[in-house]
């Protein structure tokens, strides 16, 4: 089988990663809603625990593979020319990518400071 991203294999992460987002959606505001957060330092408490820290990750990592895969789709439908398609699909992933080393800094390196 090709190492390249097939239409049944983006189908597939496209959704896995609709269904992640839309359970944290739902379910974070709940769980914050829960908790007793009456300041800042404890706010950067429930941020920077290990498990809200990795779902946060896990949020963007999702959020960044269904805006590859959905934009992806688009630029292969509509933009005919091989080389724009090509640099165009090549600033899209410089750029999620740069988004990306910057959700993780923001959420790791961060937190370091808070610990």
């Amino acid at each position: 089988m090709s190492s390249v991203l097939t239409g049944l294999r983006a189908w597939v992460l496209q959704r896995a990663s609709a269904v992640y987002l839309m359970l944290f959606v739902v379910l974070m505001p709940i769980v914050i809603a829960f908790q007793k957060i009456d300041s800042f330092e404890t706010w950067q408490a429930f941020i920077y625990s290990p498990i809200v820290a990795l779902s946060w990750i896990l949020f963007f990592a999702s959020l960044f593979v269904h805006a590859w895969v959905g934009i992806r789709d688009v630029l292969i439908d509509y933009v005919h020319p091989f080389k724009l398609r090509v640099l165009l699909l090549s600033l899209l992933a410089v750029y999620l990518i740069a988004l990306m080393f910057w959700i993780l800094r923001i959420l790791i390196i961060s937190a370091g400071a808070v610990v």
